[in-house]
């Protein structure tokens, strides 16, 4: 199983920007699709994003269409999450997911540990 581990998290005033990345420990290039996901206080899981294996194909929840930007590097085997314009709502725990293909099927078969973002107003 590959191990993901995310990185990048911290405090931010809203509107400012961070990039998250997702290092796994194995190889995950044009193998596997990847995704993003956060939990904020009190609430369930959210999907964010995705990407499908090569990095053609990527999807977003509406709520950061346009401000958000998910990327990988497969030489690297890294997936990365732009986060610009940053909103007091977007205040979570963010995890990075892999998908056990290049199909964006509803299951993952590894998940990082979260890093957390924080945006004060």
């Amino acid at each position: 199983q590959v191990q993901l581990v995310e990185s990048g998290g911290g405090l931010v005033q809203a509107g400012g920007s961070l990039r998250l990345s997702c290092a796994a420990a194995g190889t995950i290039s044009n193998i596997n699709s990847m995704a993003w996901y956060r939990q904020a206080p009190g609430k369930g899981l959210e999907w964010i994003s995705k990407i499908s294996c090569t990095g053609g194909n990527t999807a977003y929840v509406d709520s950061v269409k346009g401000r958000f930007t998910i990327s990988r590097d497969n030489a690297k085997n890294t997936l990365y999450l732009q986060m610009d314009s940053l909103k007091d709502e977007d205040t979570a725990v963010y995890y990075c997911a892999k998908y056990p293909s290049c199909k964006w099927s509803v299951r993952h078969d590894s998940w990082g540990q979260g890093t957390q973002v924080t945006v004060s107003p």
